[in-house]
C-alpha cells in the first residue's frame, strides 16, 4: 500500500460564511468514512496563525520557510491506499465536501516507515 497527501492551500477553500459549519461536517464525515475503510494515517489543518520557522542542526532558529518556498497552509489528508485510481476516488470526495480541488502527491516508498 502507499501513502498519499490530500491537500489544498486556505485560500481555494472560499465558501460563505453561513454555509461553513455544513462544509465542516462534511469533511468530517469523508475523514470518519477513511478511518472506517481503515485508509486513514493522518490529517488536519495547518494553524496559520502561527509563523513558520526554519530550525537548523545547531538548534538555530529563523522565522518564514525555505527562500522561494511557499508557506504551507489549508488542510492535509494522509491516506494509504492500494492505488492511485484509488487515491483519485478519495480525493474526489474530499473535493466534494471541502468544496474546492484537492491537490493529489504521492509518497515515496520508505521501508522504514
Amino acid at each position: 500500500m502507499t501513502k498519499y497527501l490530500i491537500s489544498f492551500p486556505g485560500e481555494a477553500m472560499v465558501i460563505p460564511e453561513e454555509e461553513f459549519e455544513t462544509v465542516v461536517e462534511a469533511s468530517h464525515a469523508v475523514i470518519d468514512e477513511a478511518k472506517a475503510a481503515g485508509v486513514y494515517v493522518f490529517g488536519g489543518g495547518i494553524t496559520e496563525d502561527v509563523d513558520p520557522v526554519l530550525v537548523a542542526g545547531d538548534g538555530t532558529v529563523t522565522k518564514g520557510t525555505y527562500p522561494g518556498c511557499n508557506v504551507p497552509n489549508g488542510g492535509y489528508a494522509i491516506l494509504e491506499l492500494p492505488s492511485r485510481e484509488a487515491a483519485l476516488e478519495w480525493a474526489a470526495k474530499i473535493a466534494v465536501a471541502c468544496r474546492c480541488s484537492q491537490e493529489l502527491r504521492q509518497f515515496q516508498y520508505d521501508p522504514a516507515s
